[in-house]
């Protein structure tokens, strides 16, 4: 289907967690368990819902669907702290094919940048646990933009900073706020989904494969490149 497909590619943007690094199975641990400890059922379908976006974004989402009682203080305060466990307990690894994909990248000159709902802080960490640290320069926070994903804020501050046309920009996420995004800023997204992806994730992505390894064929039959 892409033989004698090609097209501009200049840059690779990635979202972190989840995409990038394992990390969502700690993020959903520490979310449900301090749902629970105050009351409220956080269940599967309900996460989805949260996935992808800033602490503020997730606080809306939670109270839409629970209602004004539900404590956004308490689970603001007691969520890191589950989340630290979690970490210190399992640790943080690069998903497979990360590695493979960035010396791809590097490989044909595009240009790399992270596109992360977390804030700085918590990147910088999560980085650094999974052995990144420095590896990607170009790291754009969730405390960084003024509208959060699905918005196209954070794809487009990436390709400013990296001085690249977002349509020249391939995105990869793990969420359906993130592939939203992506399409927002203009960009072609690569969704990589930890579960059946929604009937909206699937027609705004540009492709949806299982694996980083997959994307990382995808991007270089679109450069008419061996991976």
């Amino acid at each position: 289907m892409l033989v004698g497909t090609r097209m501009t590619v200049a840059a690779l943007i990635l979202d972190m967690d989840g995409l990038m690094v394992d990390t969502e199975p700690l993020y959903k641990t520490a979310w449900q368990q301090a749902s629970s400890e105050v009351g409220f059922d956080l269940n599967d379908a309900r996460y989805a819902m949260i996935v992808g976006r800033t602490m503020a974004g997730c606080e809306r989402v939670l109270v839409e669907q629970f209602g004004p009682t539900f404590p956004v203080e308490r689970v603001r305060e007691r969520r890191p702290l589950l989340w630290r466990e979690e970490v210190d307990r399992r640790g943080v690894q690069p998903k497979p094919g990360l590695l493979e994909l960035l010396a791809f990248a590097d490989s044909h000159g595009l240009r790399t940048a992270v596109a992360t709902s977390t804030n700085a802080e918590t990147a910088a960490f999560t980085l650094g646990c999974a052995g990144l640290a420095g590896r990607i320069s170009t790291v754009v926070t969730g405390d960084q933009i003024a509208h959060s994903k699905p918005a196209p804020d954070i794809y487009l501050e990436a390709a400013r900073r990296l001085g690249v046309d977002p349509a020249a920009c391939i995105a990869i996420e793990d969420s359906e706020a993130g592939v939203l995004s992506i399409a927002n800023a203009g960009m072609r997204g690569i969704l990589v989904p930890h579960w059946p992806p929604s009937d909206l994730a699937q027609r705004t992505a540009y492709r949806v494969v299982d694996s980083l390894h997959d994307a990382c064929d995808l991007i270089a039959a679109l450069l008419g490149t061996p991976a």
